[in-house]
């Protein structure tokens, strides 16, 4: 315990405004290591992080975790562990003076997402994990989605933006190996194809201002869409909505930009491919249309989480063109 308390003084002690040399982070994209008591773990607390963190990554056609949990004791957290991309440190001590959750980042490497749980007691550690679960969820997603989107801007596929910026007045960044696929007077498609796809439709259509947002509006204008743009290998097939499980609808702000995020799964009509998808849908900047970002994933035999985490991520680094815009 005298090593992870050192530990979490270490992390605590970490906010100053000097600038350190950090090594890059270490380990596999979605990958948490877990630093806790081998007793912990297998106890309520350990249960009650992976129901958290492992529990089925939604809209998924196979079983995935949300994270790949890694479990080290204290006295294996040696420097090795330290530099790892993600990191949560669970120091349960009767001498700490007060339970709290401590978000931390670039501790010992970069860009490195640190979560510090210091409780008194196991049932103090359970309510932390209860009360912040959801905060602890959002530091390790928009770690996670920061990573690919800072190597996206890093390594962008340049030739994209002026497209993707008249079509929609602003842009994701499309890192490079994307290239434009299909253009139309609504419509964008933008590939990324190897053995796996991992593509992205842009497309628009006039705003009624009812039920814009609505699922059944979304799926509906879906459909439409990849119905007259998105044909599948063989005639009369297309991509479309899969109705074995409705999509999910939820409503979000992302620095100062509103949209409608729905997840579901895509399947080809007439045909047996299939998989997830992730859509913005938010109003243009001037009310009249509704632009909607979309990626999908196509990995037949392969996991698809990571897959669908990057396509996603390119959605999320989506910005207006004129950066002067007022939220």
């Amino acid at each position: 315990m005298a090593l992870l308390a050192a530990i979490s003084m270490a992390v605590i002690s970490c906010g100053g405004n000097g600038k350190k040399l950090l090594p890059n982070v270490s380990g596999k994209a979605g990958e948490v290591i877990v630093v806790i008591n081998q007793a912990e773990w297998e106890g309520e607390v350990g249960e009650e992080l992976r129901t958290l963190l492992a529990s089925d990554c939604p809209f998924l056609p196979q079983k995935e975790p949300l994270y790949t949990l890694v479990n080290i004791t204290p006295a294996d957290f040696s420097n090795i562990f330290q530099i790892h991309r993600n990191l949560l440190l669970v120091d349960i001590n009767p001498a700490m003076d007060s339970s709290r959750v401590v978000f931390r980042s670039d501790v010992w490497a970069s860009p490195q997402c640190v979560i510090n749980v210091l409780a008194k007691d196991s049932d103090a550690a359970l309510s932390l994990l209860r009360n912040d679960g959801r905060n602890i969820q959002t530091m390790l997603e928009q770690a996670e989605r920061d990573r690919i989107i800072t190597n996206s801007k890093k390594y962008e596929e340049s030739s994209l933006r002026p497209i993707v910026c008249k079509f929609a007045g602003g842009s994701p960044y499309f890192p490079v190996g994307y290239k434009l696929k299909k253009q139309t007077d609504d419509f964008l498609w933008i590939a990324y194809d190897t053995q796996i796809l991992q593509d992205v439709f842009v497309y628009k259509f006039p705003a009624t201002g009812k039920d814009d947002f609505s699922p059944e509006n979304l799926v509906a204008k879906r459909n439409e869409f990849l119905k007259n743009n998105v044909p599948g290998m063989f005639e009369n097939t297309y991509m479309t909505t899969s109705n074995i499980t409705m999509p999910s609808v939820e409503y979000l702000k992302y620095k100062g930009l509103d949209f409608a995020e729905m997840r579901g799964f895509w399947e080809v009509y007439n045909d047996y491919m299939g998989g997830p998808f992730v859509s913005h849908a938010f109003y243009s900047q001037d009310g009249k249309e509704i632009i909607v970002l979309e990626g999908f994933v196509y990995a037949p035999k392969y996991d698809k989480r990571n897959y669908l985490r990057e396509v996603e991520s390119i959605l999320y680094s989506f910005e207006w063109n004129n950066s002067g815009r007022k939220d």
